[in-house]
């Protein structure tokens, strides 16, 4: 009886579980852009499903000693475009429950399925090993996520960069005022992070701020080596008083040029890359084919 009713529980406790993972499965997660519109992010299913319990250590990712940690991942929340769904305070939180939840989980299940198996098995010799890798992932899992994120957005800024630096130039040369001109390339553009970007600087213009500014503001929170330069550039010729179509030519040609240069070094590196697959697949495949025959044939033979 008492195996029977131990039985039913578990059953109850995994058929819980499991509904609580489809629901939050389902889930799609937005961000309100500066203009209204709503764009969808992808959250992890381990980071949805933790986030509700991450309230539960407030009382210590809201205090003094985590301030400095909160500010580093505000910055790479915005860098990553995850600034309207993940306050810095949830983030760390996941840090701190992923290794403790899913770590300690992961543990529980290691040593069950080793006790489970013979003594001298290699899973039951290496569950603690296992167990130690298993919660170490969980540990970096939530860093190395955003780390990709902030990358991911970056390359899609650069990708984008000069076709818009073209548009912005090409409205600027044919008389088109700065605000305009942004105003025509987020109309006429596919919504991508650098739509988001001028959207936001066109919102916060409109709302007070100096061209200047936002543009220093959006290189902050973009922090990218190409759209940084090039948005110094404009805040240099706007405190100059340099006219912008002459500085947008310019920076639109670097631009260009860096995107050159970057695919030649791609395609020098493509040949060493491709050096270790040829050697361990292709090398040996052909090996096969060529002298498989001839094997066989020798072993009839003999």
């Amino acid at each position: 009886m008492e195996v029977v009713l131990i039985s039913l529980l578990w059953g109850i406790g995994a058929f819980g579980l499991a509904g609580y993972g489809l629901a939050v499965g389902r889930e799609i997660s937005y961000v309100t852009l500066a203009d209204g519109r709503r764009q969808e992010r992808r959250l992890p299913l381990l980071f949805r499903l933790l986030l509700p319990w991450t309230a539960l250590l407030n009382r210590w990712t809201l205090g003094d000693d985590f301030r400095p940690w909160r500010d580093k991942t505000q910055i790479q929340l915005v860098q990553a475009g995850f600034d309207g769904i993940l306050a810095s305070h949830e983030f760390i939180g996941l840090r701190l429950l992923a290794p403790l939840v899913l770590g300690g989980f992961g543990t529980v299940i290691v040593f069950l399925l080793a006790a489970a198996m013979p003594p001298q098995a290699w899973f039951a010799r290496q569950s603690g090993l296992i167990a130690l890798v298993l919660f170490l992932g969980a540990a970096t899992h939530p860093g190395l996520w955003l780390a990709a994120r902030i990358r991911e957005r970056h390359q899609l800024l650069q990708k984008s960069l000069p076709f818009v630096m073209d548009l912005l130039t090409l409205s600027v040369e044919a008389g088109t005022d700065f605000m305009s001109a942004i105003q025509r390339i987020i109309d006429r553009r596919t919504l991508d992070p650098m739509g988001e970007e001028l959207i936001r600087v066109l919102r916060e213009i409109q709302l007070g701020k100096t061209r200047r500014e936002a543009l220093r503001d959006m290189a902050r929170r973009i922090d990218q080596a190409d759209v940084r330069a090039v948005l110094q550039a404009l805040v240099q010729a706007d405190e100059l008083g340099v006219g912008l179509g002459g500085i947008l030519r310019i920076q639109s040609v670097q631009i260009r040029n860096k995107r050159f240069e970057r695919a030649e070094k791609l395609a020098n590196e493509a040949p060493v890359k491709l050096l270790f697959p040829l050697i361990a697949f292709i090398f040996p495949a052909v090996f096969l084919i060529l002298l498989g025959p001839i094997l066989v044939s020798m072993a009839h033979s003999f």
